[in-house]
């Protein structure tokens, strides 16, 4: 994944990659749809929903073989990396685990300091990270 890490700084042109690609080429809405044995309609139609964001990959995969390329399709973590994304889901658990505690140790008047609580976060974390639960996904 990451390999895909740079495609996802760059946003997709406003007008879409069929019709900034077509343009780019100087090819006409009439010479792809050729290549795609549709109308001319049928591209104006494909290129909107693609704008819209209602196109499908199949339709996507079709439009790139006909301009003589090739549709690069993945998922880019937000965090950066799939390790970060990880980090950051098993450290917000950790924390609320460690809250649950420490409220419950304040009751009974047995406080933790903010070092320590840092601390068993760091720790409880870890633990996260190495057992994966299928709860870090709720």
């Amino acid at each position: 994944m990451s390999l895909f890490a740079q495609a996802g700084e760059f946003p997709a042109p406003n007008s879409g990659w069929i019709k900034a690609v077509r343009t780019a080429l100087r090819m006409t809405m009439q010479q792809l749809a050729k290549k795609l044995g549709v109308s001319k309609q049928s591209i104006a139609d494909l290129e909107k929903r693609e704008q819209e964001d209602a196109v499908t990959l199949r339709s996507l995969k079709e439009a790139a073989n006909a301009l003589d390329m090739k549709l690069v399709y993945g998922f880019v973590p937000k965090d950066g990396s799939i390790d970060n994304l990880i980090e950051r889901k098993a450290r917000i658990m950790a924390e609320q685990i460690v809250a649950r505690t420490s409220n419950s140790m304040k009751l009974e008047d047995q406080e933790n300091s903010k070092s320590r609580l840092k601390n068993a976060i760091e720790e409880r974390t870890q633990r996260i990270k190495e057992q994966m639960p299928k709860s870090l996904w709720d």
